[in-house]
């Protein structure tokens, strides 16, 4: 049984240098896919419920969910809140099961958003849950534009909520198809040297693949947050599925017809970024 809380899989992330992908997902399916690649490969993951998944999930059914994975895993496994929203949401995966929550504040007011993210901190950190914040805005591709991180406020966010990840803003988009190097790695650096929290980096589908990597290695960024790339190859696949074969109408088979490719996809996700 390895279930693991983020600060414990970040904090081993950050001192060998290398990063953990937090891996978005819909449903049973891709959340065994991930798990069973991660302990193949023997690296952890986080597996991440954001509100695309409990829109058609309840969170307690997510949990169980989530920890009867890990608690068949040798690697370590994070059952991850993603865009939490409220301190009610939050609060209601801590008592199911979740060992991190991502309380989201960051179209509230620099002071609101410390505010509330103390708040959960505190709450989370009295049964030894991990809490990711963000500072900055991380904008959506054809979508709300993002606002990047400035580093002195991250400072700030960090020290005043004490929480175990930081998620930021430095050209990372939502929802981003294609491959860009529009990374802004001033701002990573300004911030790591005013703060040793760990890092993250949502929308990192549109990260080229070889940047991911050089960021893993060379700076306290240590969870990439991965989902439209594998969505994308499940839609995909499953497209390809249906045409070669119109009769078949089971939905266990259609969706496990998927299984390989999105395995395949995630394994060189996880090789990318969790090599130690």
């Amino acid at each position: 049984m390895t279930i693991a809380s983020l600060s414990e899989v970040l904090q081993e992330a950050k001192k060998k240098n290398y990063a953990v992908a937090g891996l978005v997902v819909l449903g049973w399916e891709d959340a065994r896919c991930y798990a069973e690649t991660a302990e193949e490969l023997k690296v952890p993951v986080i597996l991440q419920a954001g509100p695309g998944c409990r829109a058609n999930t309840p969170l307690p059914v997510l949990g169980k969910m989530f920890r009867y994975l890990a608690e068949q895993s040798s690697s370590p496994i994070v059952c991850h809140l993603d865009h939490g929203y409220t301190k009610e949401e939050c609060l209601q995966a801590i008592d199911n099961g979740f060992t991190s929550v991502m309380f989201d504040g960051s179209k509230l007011s620099f002071n609101e958003n410390v505010d509330k993210t103390s708040e959960i901190v505190e709450l989370a950190h009295k049964q030894n849950i991990s809490v990711e914040g963000e500072i900055g805005f991380v904008g959506y591709n054809d979508g709300a534009k993002s606002q990047s991180t400035d580093p002195e406020e991250a400072k700030t966010f960090a020290e005043l909520t004490k929480c175990d990840a930081m998620a930021i803003s430095a050209g990372n988009v939502h929802l981003q198809t294609n491959k860009s190097s529009s990374i802004d790695m001033q701002v990573i650096k300004k911030i790591e040297t005013l703060t040793e929290v760990p890092l993250v980096l949502h929308g990192s589908s549109g990260i080229d693949d070889t940047l991911k990597r050089t960021i893993a290695n060379t700076t306290n960024v240590c969870k990439f947050n991965i989902g439209t790339e594998l969505r994308k190859t499940f839609g995909d696949t499953l497209r390809e599925e249906i045409a070669k074969d119109p009769n078949i109408y089971d939905r266990i088979k259609l969706i496990n017809s998927t299984i390989p490719r999105l395995k395949e996809v995630t394994k060189k996700v996880l090789e990318n970024i969790s090599k130690i």
